[in-house]
């Protein structure tokens, strides 16, 4: 068998797991892949012979530009709206693909997910790699660039910070996300009484846009009001932690919904249209 030969079976048998690790930070499938096929251009221009333990190397590697990503991702803020995959994934590739599925169905959940988004890059891999992946701090250490004492203290700051977002929302995030999905799914198909299910009696819709009412109240009135045909563009998205939705026709944000819960319903939901309000949000869409 060729070096290349021997080479190429050395990384395919570590590739699923440089996908979990990769997938895991980035939280993106197609960005982890990437990185996948990053760590392996980087092996290939390798000396190899010095390498002891090929498995350790290429999880560093796959680490490292990871890193790199998210570094660059945290630069482009007005790019900042990642396509997260949690949960299921309606995306075509996915089906037939078993080991996509498994990470989709073992995915790091919303409430980690609304935490990852606002850490920094280090904290992130520091703790995914340890937390996750049991990598010893002396080794997650080089990979950030820093102490083992700061790579510990990054690792519990992300966790102390994931351990208060299981706690701190009203409404349970993954029941947010259910009843965002009913009514995207009534405004879409124009189900009305679909749509009054999800609202709280006394719900209250604000608008900031032009030509339209600047509050109403009640389900009748803000189920009417949000029938209307952009639902298509819509998507789930994470409005400062609380699941919301946006409205990008084209990929370009037009409006955001922020929407507010209570007793397992709807209760209220501002419409913003305002760029400069736009700006200040914090937004992380998730796939459908």
């Amino acid at each position: 068998m060729t070096d290349t030969h021997w080479l190429t079976d050395q990384f395919e048998a570590h590739r699923s797991h440089l996908r979990s690790v990769a997938y895991r930070i980035l939280g993106s499938w197609n960005e982890a892949e990437d990185a996948v096929q990053e760590s392996w251009f980087r092996l290939n221009r390798s000396e190899t012979d010095a390498i002891e333990n090929i498995g350790g190397w290429l999880t560093t590697v796959v680490s490292r530009v990871c890193l790199d990503m998210l570094r660059s991702r945290k630069a482009r803020r007005e790019e900042s709206m990642e396509a997260y995959e949690i949960g299921k994934s309606t995306d075509l590739e996915a089906g037939g693909d078993p080991e996509r599925e498994a990470l989709l169905a073992d995915s790091i959940g919303l409430a980690l997910l609304v935490v990852l988004g606002t850490l920094s890059a280090d904290e992130r891999v520091a703790f995914v790699l340890h937390d996750i992946f049991a990598i010893p701090y002396a080794e997650i250490a080089p990979i950030i660039g820093c102490s083992e004492a700061a790579a510990r203290q990054m690792a519990s700051r992300a966790r102390r910070r994931i351990q208060g977002a299981k706690t701190s929302s009203k409404t349970d995030l993954s029941i947010q996300r259910r009843l965002v999905d009913s009514f995207l799914a009534a405004a879409r198909s124009g189900d009305l009484g679909a749509l009054l299910q999800v609202l709280n009696p006394g719900v209250v819709l604000r608008n900031d846009r032009e030509n339209a009412p600047k509050e109403v109240r009640g389900t009748h009135a803000v189920a009417e009001q949000l029938m209307w045909g952009r639902a298509k563009a819509a998507r789930p998205a994470l409005v400062n932690g609380e699941v919301g939705v946006v409205i990008s026709p084209g990929g370009q944000l037009l409006l955001v919904l922020a929407i507010d819960y209570a007793d397992g319903k709807i209760n209220g939901i501002d419409v913003i249209s305002d760029p400069a309000r736009m700006k200040e949000l914090d937004l992380v869409t998730l796939s459908e």
